[in-house]
Order: C-alpha cells, then structure tokens, then sequence
C-alpha cells in the first residue's frame, strides 16, 4: 500500500479548521460531547475550537478514551499521511487475505488470516472505529481520503505504527529490491519489519555487518548515527504487504463460565447477608467501645487487627466493611479533644436487611475510597491506614461501572484476567491498574454483586440505576422473594417499598423466619434467615456458634450481661424468647437469664458532671422534683448530697436564678472566685461539630483529574450555535463598513490597516479568552506559522507586530520578528491579542 504523502503543517491546519467550519451544528455537539475539554472554557470561534482540538493536551486526553480499534485505525492514517476510507480494513490487516485488496507488487497471501468466521464483523467494527475518529476530530475527511489532526504526528512520536521515516529517494515500490534481497540480509530486514525499526549495528568484519552495509548502500535502511540504523516507512510497509498492523485489534469476547441461575442467588445472598451481619456487628462493637482515631487520621493496626476478629474475617474485608460504613455515614470521627469513630445509628436499625444493603451499595457505588489499598505503602513508605484520608481516586467510580458493565456484557462468570482485557481494549493508553481491576472484582463479590464471578440481579440493578440527571435504566428484576421456611412478611421503610436496589436483592433472598428453637443444652436453632426483630433479639442476647442454612447460637451468662447492659430486664428477655420458640423456654435457660439478672446491678455505676451538698437536708428539699431544674438532672446519692448531670458551672448560676445562694467550689473544696466570669462562658466552648468519616477523608481532597465536567445537550447547542454566528461574523466583508465592535479598548485589535486587510476575516471582535490566544501560539510554534500579536506596551498602547512564535514556556513568547529580523521575548500577559497571518513567500 502506497503512503499518501503528508501536507505541509500550515496547509494541513488551515484546512483541518476548513473541515471543523463545513461540520453541521449536530456534528459540532457531537464533538463537543465526546471531547468534553474543547468546550471548557468555550472558545470564541471555530478557528479557536479547531486550534484547541489540534493541541497536544487536548489530543492526549482523546486518545486516551478510545479503544484500541480507533488507537489502531487513527495510526495508521498517521503512519501514511492519508489513507482512503476504503483501504482502511486492509491497512490494519483485515483484507489480508483478499488477492482483489493486494497492492502492486506485494503477495497477499505472505500474510497473516484474520478469523475468517468474523469478516463482516470485523469490517463493521473497524468502519465504527472510524465513524468514532472522525467525530471526535482526530481524523477528517478529505474527499475520499481520511488525513489526520494536525498535532497527532506528535502525540504517536517518531515511530507511528512501529514504523520508521520516510525517505524520499527510496521510491514508491521497494518491493522488488526486498525480493532480490540475500537471504541474510532479508533476515534483517525482516527482524525490523513490524517495529521497532531501528538496530544496532552488528561488530565489524562479520558476516551480519555485511549484510547491513549492503542493505544501505542499497537505500533499504537508513544510518541514524555510528551506531544505529533505521528501517525506511516504504521499505517496512512494502515488507509487511501494505499494512500498518497485523490484525484488528477486534474487541475481545471472553467466554464466561456458565453459572447456574439457582447458585448464581444463593451466592449472591449469602454474600450480600452477610456484609450487612458485620456491618450491624461492627456498629455494635464500636458503640461498646469506640476505636481512636490516628493522629494522621484512620484506624489503627490493632484495632483494625481486633475487628476482624470480632467480624469473624480477615483483614482485608474487615477494612472494607469499615470503609464502607465510612462512605455510608454510619460511622464518623465524633470531634472530640481526642477522637474516636463512633457509629451513628440514624435508620439503621428501623431497615431490614435488604434495606441495609441498598445503603452500602449506593454507597460503594459512589465512592471514590480505595479500599484494596489499606495495608500497603505509599510512596513515603507510610502504611495506608482504614478510614484514612488520601485514599481516593478520582477515577474509581467510573472504572467501578465499567468493571460492572463487562461483567454485564458477558454470559456467565469472567476471570479477573478476562474483564483486565476487555478495560485495556477499551482504553489502551489509559489502560487501569490491574490491583484496581481485582479489588473492585472482590469487593463486588463481598457485596453480593456478583455470585462464583458472574454479575447477579444486584449487581444488575446497581449498573442501572438512575444517575443524578436522570439518565440509566431502572432494572427489569423485579420479584418475590425465594422459597424459605416459616416465611414471614417483610417490613420496610416507605421509601423501600420502590427501590429497585431493595427489590432485586429480595429476588434472591430467602424468605426470613421468626422463630427460634430453643433447647435444653443453652442452644437454639434458627432454621433459616431470621426475621430483623429475632436478629436483634440473638445479636445482644446469645453468640453465634455456626451459620449456613441454618444458625446455631448459645447462650451464656456473658451474653445474658450483654442483654441486660442493653436495658433488658429478665421478664423482658425471657417473653422475647417464648415469643419466637415454639416450644416453651427450657429451664437451665430460664435458670441461666434469672441468675445472670440477680447478680446484675448489685454494684452501679453511673456519670455526675457535678454535685449539690448542703449541711441540712431541707435546703436541698424538692430541687430533684423541681420541672423547673429538670434540664440539670439531679439525682439524689443521699439526704445531703445531689449528683447532677450539667456541668458545675452551669448549676451555680441555675442555683443563683432561682434564688439558692450556692457557692462554687473547687476539688479540695476552697470556694472558686467565679467574679469575672459570664453565665455564657460557664456552658463550655463550643466544639466544633463532627464529622463522618467520609467528610473527614474528603477534607484534603484536591479537584478531580478526571477531567472537565460534561456539559448539557442544551449547552452544547447554544454553544455551537454561538460559534457559528461567530464565525459568520469573522467573514462579513471589510467593505461593509466598520463593526460596532471595532473599538479600542484592553484587548481590542485596532483598525486594519491596508497592509492588515484580512484582519476582518481571521481576528474575532470583542476580547480574546486567553486559553485561544495561547492556543493559536502554539500552533504557529508547532507549525512554523506567522501571526499578528497586539502587544500592550510600556505606556499601555497596543503595538500590533507579525512575528514568527519560536518557543512558548514559562510565560513568555520567543519569537522572531521579520519586519525587523531579531528575535524578541514577550511576556504572555502582555499580549492582548492573536490573530492568525497568511505565510508570505
């Protein structure tokens, strides 16, 4: 295949900008909507927009959304300069088998097959990948023949493709000198024919050196110094036949593991119970004893090490259960002088189990935590730490639904290998990390999403459902729940009655039951999932023994206390437990609840912030009665003392209110001169409120890199729609008189002159943005271009000057200045306006 030769940089750009102006408005949206950077901030005009599309940051971030089909298919026009659209399926190895597509002078039949089950399937995808290049300006047609963006030459470097520089005297058909070719010299150039083309020169006197000398006198490679050669573009793509690559790069179509549909649930609710059983137990653990809280904030090692212990797992997933309590807001870092997590019990308990889970999935489905990283090293060396601020990533919510979308795409259970192909086809230059991709595939298997690697009704239901601007399909799985024993009617909060996240986990849950059998031997057996009243009733007052299809707890004094501590009384707790037996409570338990209950409370203990003592009992007579002092909370410990819960300072003034003449006194019981203080400052500074852990590990989070925000379809039209007037403005002839537009001001180009007569047609009215000024600069650096710079002076007047842009860094312009043949160096911010200049001869 013949390379098209590539245009000059100016020419190539002048008419990149000519295809973007000839786009209809629903071209243009659809640019802007793929490319969401070219719209922020919005250009002034057209030209700006085609400059802004041509710039190398902005032609990086494209790239790096485009899958490997598209990265393959905008190569290979940049490898040849120009590719027409229909020798495009060959040029990336699709035809190779076609003798029709052969090129002159080449045998297709040395090639490569691709899958010859899949032609038509690889054509329609690769005329895709090309309907996506072009929509998004990173190719453009010109006439039949697709050219690349100006700028992309660049961004793939010296050797696109895997192939090396052209050489003009080499000749359009070097086939025939490949031919005539030794066979030792052939075995070079066939070791550089698909990249990278250069070699080292091989030791002197050998029979390899010789080779390679002939080969260069020959013209077939090139030296690129005393110690390297190159392989020429021609020589390279005559011998890989014409092409650019070997094959499509085809999307990949792993075959999943059939995963029946009755494993797949039960999987999946298992998974999913069991996330909310730890994540209840690790509220109640933390409300018995709240951990603290790092001084460079997180959990500590112990106290991560402690909980899962207490959550009956390991490590890893003890974290990930904190973390998501975290994003949740069930768990917070109180404010206190010396901080703790604590857990905050809003709804938690009024949920039931679906209803708990639906919670942690939105959550987890939109945090930016990275949960798989706690336990390794940051780059300091510093252990990463659960609940520890640092750990997001601006980009996991978005690899979070693609991972669940391949899982989606696929007929049954994929590998953590298989979806790592699919994200790197979809995204080569901006492939994920691997330790990403398998996190986030465990974590949806700890939630339930998944069940033995295949996506499960949840998980579908999650990667549908609706985002904040109302876009997403709201999930088809909608039934009853599964068969279960004793089945019991689930109660729900009213706005879980329509959640399709609380509806497609009852599609796979068993139904609950409510009742437990108790036995003699301080055991009891709940034959199935327990209702959320009987769950409760086992977690304060018995220790599970064992889980599967049925539970088996124990009953101990220890887990007795446990009741009681909770504000259960033995009558209490015994009617609980006949109410959910079907047989009568056995006696040993009833002993067991009586006994632990009598020995309960026999020593109290209880917190005062204060206290009242008096030398006669008839001056505290009736305060503790008092509705006037209930805020206080006195309690009386004897005839003359009254413990009170307000602090002591508070209590003075109260007291000194309501008429009793109290004094204020120390611990060693000196009476405290309180003249200078104010009632206002005996109620204690304010402290600052807390916060949940999620606020807290977002506080020092920086802007996200994902990059500009998407703007609205209605947006993109105006915008559109304001660039066109724009530019229809830009080409009003000079002859039609002066704009109202046309006056001086900061920023405003002045009159032109007649040797500046096209200034109507390349500068813009009104005030450049800034970003287009530095964009058209850089690519007259790119392209050796001249253009106009009104430069505001020392007195403050516009100077217009044409100069040639040399190099732009560090805010300044080196440019060269014909009129005047120096260089001069001009600060960025002096610059008011740029406008772009016909090349002279």
């Amino acid at each position: 295949m013949a390379s098209s030769l590539p245009e000059a940089p100016a020419t190539a750009t002048r008419r990149f900008a000519e295809d973007l102006r000839q786009r209809s408005d629903t071209e243009l949206v659809a640019l802007l909507r793929v490319r969401a950077d070219l719209a922020v901030p919005s250009p002034a005009t057209l030209r700006s927009l085609a400059a802004r599309a041509s710039s190398h940051t902005s032609l990086e971030r494209a790239l790096a959304r485009v899958n490997a089909l598209v990265l393959q298919v905008v190569e290979a026009v940049v490898a040849l300069g120009g590719l027409p659209r229909a020798q495009m399926a060959r040029a990336v190895g699709a035809d190779a088998q076609d003798p029709a597509a052969a090129p002159e002078g080449t045998d297709a039949t040395d090639a490569p097959s691709p899958d010859t089950a899949t032609p038509r399937t690889a054509r329609q995808q690769i005329d895709d990948a090309v309907g996506v290049a072009v929509t998004a300006a990173l190719l453009w047609d010109d006439g039949d023949v697709l050219r690349p963006s100006p700028g992309l030459d660049e961004v793939f470097g010296r050797h696109p493709a895997g192939l090396g520089p052209a050489v003009a005297d080499l000749g359009h058909s070097p086939a025939a000198r490949i031919d005539a070719t030794p066979p030792e010299q052939r075995a070079v150039l066939d070791a550089l024919a698909w990249g990278p083309p250069a070699g080292r020169m091989p030791p002197a006197g050998t029979r390899q050196r010789e080779a390679v000398d002939a080969l260069v006198a020959q013209g077939l490679l090139a030296r690129a110094d005393a110690q390297h050669v190159l392989l020429p573009r021609e020589a390279g793509l005559a011998l890989r036949g014409g092409r650019t690559h070997r094959a499509p790069a085809l999307r990949p179509a792993p075959v999943g593991t059939d995963i029946p549909a009755a494993t797949l649930a039960a999987e999946s609710a298992a998974a999913a119970l069991e996330l909310v059983r730890r994540t209840t137990v690790l509220l109640s653990a933390w409300s018995d004893d709240p951990p603290r809280v790092l001084r460079s904030g997180g959990l500590g090692v112990r106290d991560l090490r402690r909980l899962a212990a207490r959550l009956e797992c390991d490590e890893p997933s003890a974290a990930f259960v904190a973390e998501l309590a975290g994003e949740a807001g069930l768990v917070r870092d109180d404010g206190e002088p010396e901080p703790s997590f604590v857990p905050v019990d809003a709804t938690w308990s009024e949920r039931d189990d679906a209803g708990r889970w639906a919670v942690l999935a939105r959550a987890w489905a939109a945090s930016h935590r990275t949960p798989w990283r706690v336990g390794t090293r940051d780059e300091s060396g510093a252990l990463w730490s659960a609940l520890a601020p640092g750990l997001e990533r601006g980009w996991v919510p978005r690899l979070r639904a693609a991972v669940l979308r391949v899982l989606d795409s696929a007929d049954g259970a994929l590998s953590p290998d298989d979806v790592q192909a699919v994200l790197t086809w979809e995204a080569p230059r901006n492939a994920p990390p691997s330790d990403a991709v398998r996190g986030l595939l465990l974590e949806a298997s700890w939630l339930g999403l998944t069940g033995a690697g295949a996506l499960a009704p949840p998980g579908r239901a999650l990667a549908g459902i609706p985002s904040a601007d109302g876009t997403g399909a709201v999930p088809a799985h909608h039934g009853t729940a599964g068969g279960g024993r004793s089945g019991t009617t689930e109660r729900s909060l009213p706005a879980e009655a329509a959640d399709p996240l609380v509806t497609a986990l009852r599609t796979v849950l068993p139904s609950e039951v409510d009742e437990m059998l108790l036995q003699g031997d301080l055991t009891g057996v709940v034959p199935g999932r327990p209702s959320r009243e009987l769950a409760s009733l086992i977690e304060i007052a018995a220790d599970t023994e064992s889980r599967g299809a049925a539970t088996t707890v124990r009953f101990s004094p220890a887990s007795v206390t446990r009741a009681l501590d909770r504000g259960r009384s033995a009558d209490d707790l015994l009617t609980a437990l006949g109410r959910h037996s079907p047989v009568p409570v056995p006696q040993p338990l009833e002993y067991l609840v009586r006994d632990t209950a009598r020995r309960h409370g026999a020593v109290r203990v209880g917190v005062a912030s204060s206290y009242l003592r008096a030398a006669d009992e008839v001056t505290l007579a009736g305060l503790e009665h008092d509705p006037a002092l209930a805020h206080l909370g006195l309690v009386r410990l004897a005839p003359t003392v009254l413990a009170a819960s307000a602090p002591p300072a508070l209590l003075h003034e109260t007291l000194r209110e309501r008429g009793v003449v109290s004094a204020l006194e120390g611990p060693d019981g000196r009476v405290l001169d309180v003249r200078h203080r104010r009632a206002a400052d005996l109620r204690g500074a304010r402290r600052p409120a807390p916060r949940s852990a999620r606020a807290l590990s977002r506080a020092g989070r920086g802007p996200d890199a994902s990059g500009p925000p998407v703007r609205s379809e209605p947006d993109l039209t105006a915008l559109v729609s304001a660039l066109r007037a724009a530019d229809d403005d830009a080409h009003t002839p000079a002859t039609a008189g002066p704009r109202p537009d046309d006056t001086t001001g900061p920023g405003a180009a002045p009159p032109p002159s007649d040797t500046d007569r096209h200034t109507d047609r390349d500068t813009d009215a009104g005030t450049q943005p800034h970003a287009d000024g530095l964009a058209l600069l850089r690519e007259a650096v790119r392209d050796g271009l001249l253009v106009r710079v009104d430069v505001v002076g020392a007195a403050g007047k516009l100077e217009r000057r044409t100069l040639r842009p040399l190099r732009l860094d560090g805010g300044r312009l080196r440019a060269l200045d014909p009129a005047r043949d120096a260089e001069i160096t001009v600060a960025v911010h002096r610059i008011a306006r740029v406008a772009a200049h016909d090349d002279a001869p």
